[in-house]
C-alpha cells in the first residue's frame, strides 16, 4: 500500500459477528483512499477475518486485491448464512418495528437463544461443524499467506480455555484454525484446538489487544476500528437490551484497561517523569459510530442478510471518509482523540 505520500498506520479491529461488516466498510475507504500504509493489524473474532482476508488480498493484489478478497468474503458471508444462520432478515421484523419491538424478539433468535442456554455445543453439534471454516479456506490460501513476506503484520487474539490467559497468533502460526479460535463464542461452537491448548473467542481478553502493536508495530499510530459501541445513552430495561449492554461491557473491559494504561503513560512521559526514548508515546485514533451500533440488538450480530452488510459497510465507510477528512493530518503527529475523556 506504500506510496511517497503515505503514512504508516497499525489497525485495530474489534469482534462483533456480522457487526464487522462496519469494519469491512472503514477499511474499504482506507484502501481506496491510498494515504495510509497498514504496517500491523491486531484484531479478534471478526476483525480478524477481516485482517487475515485483507492480508491475504494486499500480498496477491495489492489494494485492488484486498479490496475484491474483503468483498468475497463477505458474499460468502451471506451466501452461507442463507444455509446455516439461525437468524435471518424475514417479513415479520417490519412487524414486529410496527410494534416498537426491537429485533432482539425475534422469535427465531429468542429460540436459538434459549438452546444455547439449555445446551452446550458438544451437544448441539457434536460433529462439530462451522461453516465459517468453508469460507475462510475458500477465500484465503492460509499456507501462502503465513509464508509472505511482503504483507501486513498480524497479531490474532485468542483465550486459552484452560488458563484463561490471551494469546496472540502472528503471520507464521496464521490458519483457519487460528482464525476460528480467535472467533469461537463457546455457546456456539466447540472450542477450537491449535497446537495442543485449546481457545475460545479472543474478545474475553482483548478486543482487540493493543499492547503487540505497542511493542512490535511500526508506527505509533493506532486507529482502532470500533464494532462494540462504548456509550449507550438508554437504560437497558428489556432482557435483550441487558444481555446486550453486559456483552458489550465484557467485550469492551479489556480495550479499555489497556486504554487506560496507555493514558497513565502517556501523561508520564508528557510531563517528562518517564524516559522517552524506552517508553512510546503511543498515537491514539478511533473510527466508530455508537449511534448506528446503538441501534442494533445482539440478534442482528448473527443476521448474514446481504442487505443488512451492505448498510453496514456504507456506514463504516462513510464513518472513515469522515476520519480521513478530519483528521488524516493528525497522523505521525497527535492522537485524534482524548485519551483519557474516552476511556477513563
Amino acid at each position: 500500500m506504500a506510496n511517497a505520500k503515505s503514512k504508516p498506520v497499525n489497525l485495530a479491529l474489534q469482534g462483533g459477528g456480522a457487526h464487522g461488516a462496519f469494519a469491512w466498510g472503514v477499511l474499504d475507504m482506507i484502501l481506496e483512499d491510498g494515504r495510509l500504509d497498514i504496517r500491523a493489524m491486531s484484531a479478534t473474532s471478526a476483525g480478524s477475518m477481516n485482517a487475515v482476508v485483507m492480508a491475504y488480498g494486499l500480498s496477491i493484489g495489492g489494494v485492488a486485491g484486498a479490496r475484491a478478497k474483503l468483498e468475497e468474503f463477505w458474499r460468502a458471508i451471506a451466501d452461507t448464512g442463507k444455509m446455516y444462520s439461525p437468524v435471518k432478515s424475514l417479513p415479520w421484523e417490519k412487524w414486529l418495528e410496527g410494534f416498537g419491538l426491537h429485533s432482539d424478539f425475534n422469535p427465531a433468535f429468542l429460540a436459538f437463544d434459549a438452546m444455547t442456554h439449555m445446551f452446550s455445543p458438544y451437544q448441539l453439534n457434536p460433529l462439530n461443524f462451522n461453516p465459517l471454516r468453508d469460507v475462510l479456506e475458500r477465500v484465503v490460501d492460509f499456507k501462502r499467506l503465513s509464508e509472505c513476506k511482503i504483507t501486513s503484520r498480524l497479531f490474532l487474539s485468542a483465550t486459552n480455555v484452560r488458563t484463561g490467559k490471551i494469546k496472540v497468533f502472528e503471520n507464521a502460526d496464521v490458519s483457519a484454525d487460528v482464525v476460528l479460535a480467535t472467533a469461537c463464542l463457546p455457546y456456539i461452537f466447540q472450542a477450537v484446538e491449535v497446537q495442543g491448548e485449546h481457545y475460545w473467542d479472543g474478545g474475553f481478553m482483548g478486543n482487540p489487544a493493543i499492547y503487540p502493536l505497542i511493542y512490535h508495530g511500526a508506527s505509533r499510530d493506532v486507529i482502532i476500528v470500533h464494532v462494540n459501541p462504548i456509550e449507550r445513552p438508554k437504560l437497558p430495561t428489556t432482557a435483550p437490551e441487558i444481555f446486550d449492554r453486559i456483552n458489550e461491557i465484557s467485550f469492551n473491559s479489556s480495550l479499555m484497561r489497556e486504554m487506560r494504561a496507555i493514558a497513565f503513560v502517556t501523561r508520564l512521559v508528557g510531563e517528562g517523569r518517564v524516559d522517552a526514548d524506552r517508553y512510546k508515546h503511543m498515537l491514539v485514533h478511533s473510527i466508530r459510530d455508537d449511534a448506528e451500533m446503538v441501534s442494533l440488538g445482539v440478534a442482528t450480530k448473527l443476521n448474514p442478510d446481504w442487505e443488512f452488510l451492505q448498510h453496514l459497510k456504507t456506514v463504516g465507510r462513510s464513518c472513515a471518509d469522515d476520519w480521513l477528512k478530519h483528521h488524516f493530518d493528525k497522523v505521525g503527529k497527535s492522537s485524534s482523540i482524548d485519551v483519557a475523556a474516552t476511556f477513563l
